[in-house]
C-alpha cells in the first residue's frame, strides 16, 4: 500500500517529512492486565475493545514508548517479540487505544513471528 504522501526508492520507503498518515481502522491497544495488541479496530464499547487480525506485542525494542511505536514503529525488529496474529480478540479493561501510522503498520507488521 503507497500513499500520497510516500515514495518508494530502491526498495525503501520514504514518507514526506511532517506528514503522518493515520489509519482510522488500525490501532494499538494496551489492556489493564491482557497487556499490548495491534489490529484492525472493529468495535468499542466503552473499555471493551475487538480487533480482528490480532498481535500480541509482548516484547518490544526499537521505541522509547507505545506512543512512539504507533507512529514510528520498531527501529529493531529482530528484537521485538510478536507471537502470531489471531482472527479476532475482545480485550476488556482497555485503557489506551492509540491510532497507528502506516508507516508504523508496515514496521510491526514485518516483525517476525515469535514462538518459543
Amino acid at each position: 500500500m503507497t500513499c500520497e504522501n510516500e515514495i518508494q526508492i530502491n526498495g525503501e520507503t520514504y514518507i514526506k517529512k511532517g506528514t503522518l498518515t493515520i489509519s482510522k481502522d488500525v490501532v494499538l491497544v494496551r489492556t489493564y492486565s491482557a497487556g499490548v495488541h495491534f489490529g484492525e479496530l472493529v468495535k468499542r464499547n466503552g473499555k471493551e475493545v475487538t480487533l480482528k487480525n490480532a498481535r500480541r506485542i509482548f516484547y518490544w525494542d526499537g521505541a522509547a514508548t507505545l506512543s512512539q511505536l504507533a507512529v514510528d514503529g520498531t527501529s529493531n525488529p529482530t528484537k521485538c517479540k510478536f507471537p502470531c496474529s489471531v482472527p479476532e480478540i475482545t480485550l476488556t479493561e482497555v485503557i489506551e487505544i492509540i491510532p497507528m501510522t502506516i508507516k508504523a503498520i508496515k514496521s510491526l507488521n514485518g516483525v517476525a513471528i515469535w514462538a518459543r
